[in-house]
């Protein structure tokens, strides 16, 4: 059975570095980069993207779900419990096993991670601010892994990950 791996969690805490590593680890895999399958300049976060947002991931997904030189697929997308629900319902239609980890990490590291990140214009101090609370909404999920990342690196964090896939 094909692998479907979510990786989610808040801004700057290393979901599409560490996804990369895990498509890259596993091989055969897919990677879904949840920022970039709609990308607009400036950067927007509304409401009537999320759907086109959901949509273009889902389109993707089946088409690697088709591809018969494709075992796995890794998302990596921020996510809130309704978008995560959204895509957990659509992805398991396709008959992928769905894998859903969630990386967090401290405040004082997610800081440091943002203010190191000089490449996103969207690295305000108004939304690390909302990541610091999305780091909160995220903690009260049961129904995935969690890993802390703040003293991991990009591997430790992608073989932990791939550990739990093939365990």
């Amino acid at each position: 059975m094909k692998k479907y791996i979510i990786i989610n969690g808040t801004m700057g805490a290393g979901k599409s570095t560490v996804g990369r590593r895990v498509a890259e680890l596993m091989g055969r895999a897919a990677f879904i980069d949840g920022d970039f399958v709609i990308e607009m300049h400036p950067h927007i976060d509304e409401k009537e993207t999320k759907p086109m947002q959901r949509d273009n991931i889902f389109h993707l997904s089946k088409n690697y779900y088709n591809i018969d030189k494709c075992d796995s697929v890794v998302l990596s997308w921020i996510m809130g419990e309704v978008g995560t629900n959204m895509i957990i319902s659509e992805i398991s239609k396709l008959g992928f096993q769905i894998y859903h980890f969630i990386l967090t990490c401290n405040t004082e590291v997610l800081t440091q991670r943002w203010r190191n990140d000089n490449t996103a214009d969207w690295r305000t101090d108004e939304n690390l601010n909302m990541a610091v609370g999305i780091l909160n909404e995220f903690n009260e999920r049961t129904d995935c892994i969690f890993i802390e990342t703040s003293e991991l690196s990009v591997d430790m964090v992608a073989k932990k990950i791939i550990e739990r896939v093939h365990a």
